[in-house]
């Protein structure tokens, strides 16, 4: 009688993928698609006694090019203006609607912006730091108490800097749209000047497309020559000889923001 031997087989469990490794800006906006945007610091600041409460915030740190645009926004207590989160959470469409909801309803709003000859003079945390003082300088009626992203300012008003502001608060919510909507506009007019760069589509970021742009044909005069992605590339002045005709005043990013 034959005996049949029934073969064992090790099942195997297939190895999972390698988690994969977020960028740090990645890991960023997951983290602030969680974060809810609400007035809770500015319902504080109202029981406290302040009456116009202002929210601050910039946009533009990490551009290679052009100017840092920053914002100031009182929002009236009584209207409330739905959809308010971080500006680089939304679609520029949404941004666009949502910008025009701000100016129509606001108490008060300004936006204020320092050129690139600043940002290389003074480095991009104190232009930052200016072009939201001057913000808030604008605004009229003046405000009463900040709320800051992440940041102190040179300001007698009381304030409060919060991180993530702009994905908590919804007064810097309202500045960070103001002010990514005026700076996007400004890169798109830039673009007609220098098309070559790509500006309309990265808004002076170091994306591959720009870096590339960079490497062919050197930085324009309104670059940031402190940045390494640009002072590591040759400055060919020749090709931008026409800026100077009209000199510094005409070329300002106040200008054009004005």
């Amino acid at each position: 009688m034959k005996s049949s031997v029934m073969k064992s087989s090790s099942t195997r469990t297939p190895a999972r993928p390698p988690a994969r490794t977020l960028s740090p800006s990645a890991a960023k906006l997951r983290l602030l698609k969680k974060l809810r945007c609400t007035l809770r610091y500015e319902k504080q600041a109202w029981a406290a006694g302040a009456r116009l409460v202002a929210g601050v915030d910039e946009v533009g740190r990490g551009s290679l090019f052009g100017c840092v645009v920053a914002a100031a926004v009182i929002l009236d207590p009584g209207y409330r203006v739905r959809g308010l989160r971080d500006s680089k959470l939304l679609l520029p469409e949404r941004r666009e609607v949502l910008a025009g909801r701000i100016r129509e309803h606001a108490v008060a709003w300004a936006v204020a912006a320092v050129d690139a000859a600043r940002i290389d003079q003074i480095n991009i945390y104190h232009a930052s730091r200016a072009a939201m003082r001057e913000a808030v300088l604008r605004l009229a009626p003046a405000a009463d108490h900040l709320l800051v992203d992440a940041m102190r300012l040179d300001c007698e008003q009381q304030q409060f800097a919060i991180i993530h502001g702009d994905a908590l608060s919804a007064s810097i919510a309202a500045a960070s749209i103001l002010a990514k909507v005026e700076r996007d506009r400004m890169m798109c007019e830039w673009d007609a000047v220098f098309p070559a760069y790509g500006l309309a589509s990265h808004k002076g970021y170091s994306t591959p497309k720009h870096l590339a742009a960079l490497r062919e044909f050197g930085p324009t005069p309104l670059h940031r020559q402190s940045f390494a992605p640009v002072w590591q590339n040759p400055v060919p002045q020749e090709a931008f000889a026409f800026m100077a005709e009209d000199g510094p005043d005409e070329i300002s990013a106040e200008d054009l923001a004005g």
